[in-house]
């Protein structure tokens, strides 16, 4: 089965009240209730555009696929789309570390991110 999993993007976007911050950036209030139940009915291209800039993520980022018992196969083509149950809470994990190493994260990061 196929699913939009946005609470997935909130967590590792550290966006703690995902309501506000849609309606923030210009989506109705009824379009942010269904997008953070992750249960929109219908996206049009147009709102899967809008999705993607404020998300900085790509359409395959919104998606989740879980396999059904004939779909086991790796060579699948929905398999990419499989994910871990690994949480992407970023902005948790950092909390939690020591400001003194902070600079030192901070610098791994960005070489990392230059790499891509």
């Amino acid at each position: 089965m196929l699913i939009f999993n946005f609470s997935r993007i909130f967590r590792a976007r550290g966006i703690n009240k995902p309501f506000s911050y849609m309606v923030k950036h210009g989506f109705s209030d009824n379009f942010a209730t269904r997008i953070i139940n992750d249960r929109p009915r219908v996206l049009n291209l147009v709102e899967v555009e809008r999705l993607c800039e404020l998300f900085q993520c790509t359409p395959n980022d919104m998606l989740q696929w879980y396999p059904s018992g004939s779909d086991l196969n790796d060579k699948h083509p929905l398999m990419p789309l499989k994910r871990s149950s690994k949480s992407l809470e970023l902005s948790g994990m950092l909390f939690s570390v020591p400001l003194d190493k902070l600079e030192s994260l901070e610098e791994l990061l960005i070489n990392e991110i230059k790499k891509l």
